[in-house]
């Protein structure tokens, strides 16, 4: 399979890894804005050639299939050519920067179903959480009632990633006019997922905070308005009738990147932990759960996305996280914004005690 890189930033070296561990797999192009980027990434890679446009590779065509690495933004217009093109596509969260555009992407995949389409939405190869939805399916736990998520970060805090102050890979993540949509557009997709995808059940009704905390003088560095949310909290109902508490920051001092899940059902709990050191499951089931005991569960191991999106091509089979998978989640993250946006309108002319009604997130 021949596969092209676009974009070359940072995590495209990891996309590069992990394909090029996979027999079979052939990198033979990549695509970047930045000419010394781009050859820097290919000479690292060993990949034969490179393009400064999406349009020039197009032309060029020797390739069966891309990974689309580029920011956010780039997604929606990148992608519509790809799949125009006939090219089988893996895609970084999020699909797009709003539910329209993740719906339009969504339908070109729907419309092409002899090619692959794929959201990279890398917690699905976490093995506990993919023992966790297995044993909810099978009722393990019972009927969900509670629910709980966090993605805590503390690169606002640690220079253990890097200077966030100094480089555009982080400073751009701060900033709307840079097309991000702070923590809740980076990573509340995965916690969503995460959350949504254990409990076999998608989130019906949402509401939510944001915050974006003072950084700099004027909250600006450079050409880097730093007005993103940097912290979020949101309640959910999900469809199964349980009640989801969800949140994530960049200030979460003591916590370089940790997801964590639990989900309390009414026969007993799971709790599923991923960090940098590694993954866990946790149970309180049958006759612990009288004196609340939990005890590890072995979770195996899972295939990665990478080699899930190969052996979709490879067998002419759809795969998930898809498209309109991952638009859904967008709607949500979208009317997120949105019931942020009817609080602040509300605060200017409402009493202090008014709030907004949970929001639904299905319908149009």
């Amino acid at each position: 399979m021949r596969l092209l890189v676009l974009g070359t930033g940072g995590m495209a070296n990891t996309h590069a890894e992990h394909f090029l561990a996979i027999d079979g797999v052939r990198l033979v192009a990549a695509v970047d804005v930045d000419p010394a980027r781009v050859s820097d990434f290919a000479r690292r890679h060993a990949i034969p050639k490179v393009f400064s446009s999406l349009d020039a590779a197009i032309a060029w065509g020797e390739f069966d299939a891309v990974t689309n690495v580029t920011p956010d933004s780039i997604h929606h217009r990148t992608t519509l050519a790809l799949i125009a093109a006939g090219k089988h596509v893996l895609c970084e969260k999020p699909l797009a920067e709003n539910y329209l555009k993740a719906d339009e992407m969504a339908r070109a995949a729907e419309a092409n179903p002899s090619l692959v389409t794929m959201v990279n939405l890398t917690y699905r190869n976490v093995a506990p959480l993919q023992k966790a939805r297995a044993m909810v399916a099978s009722g393990a736990i019972g009927r969900i009632r509670h629910v709980e998520a966090s993605y805590l970060q503390s690169w606002l805090v640690s220079k253990a990633w890097g200077d966030w102050s100094t480089e555009s890979q982080w400073l751009w993540r701060l900033s709307k006019k840079h097309g991000s949509n702070g923590v809740l557009g980076d990573v509340g997709i995965h916690i969503l997922d995460f959350a949504s995808y254990a409990t076999g059940s998608d989130v019906e009704h949402v509401f939510a905070r944001l915050k974006a905390f003072d950084k700099a003088p004027g909250n600006r560095i450079g050409d880097y308005d730093l007005d993103a949310n940097d912290s979020f909290t949101m309640t959910v109902d999900f469809s199964n009738g349980a009640l989801g508490v969800i949140h994530a920051s960049r200030w979460a001092t003591g916590h370089l990147n940790e997801l964590r899940l639990r989900m309390h059902g009414d026969r007993g709990g799971l709790e599923v932990i991923h960090s940098l050191e590694g993954s866990s499951l946790r149970g309180c089931l049958g006759e612990d759960v009288e004196l609340a005991v939990w005890r590890e569960i072995e979770a195996g191991a899972v295939p990665t996305n990478y080699q899930r999106f190969v052996d979709a091509i490879r067998s002419r089979s759809p795969v998930e996280p898809g498209f309109r998978h991952a638009a859904e989640l967008q709607k949500v993250l979208d009317l997120a914004i949105s019931t942020e946006v009817e609080r602040k309108e509300m605060a200017v002319d409402a009493p202090a005690d008014v709030i907004p009604a949970p929001v639904p997130s299905t319908g149009g």
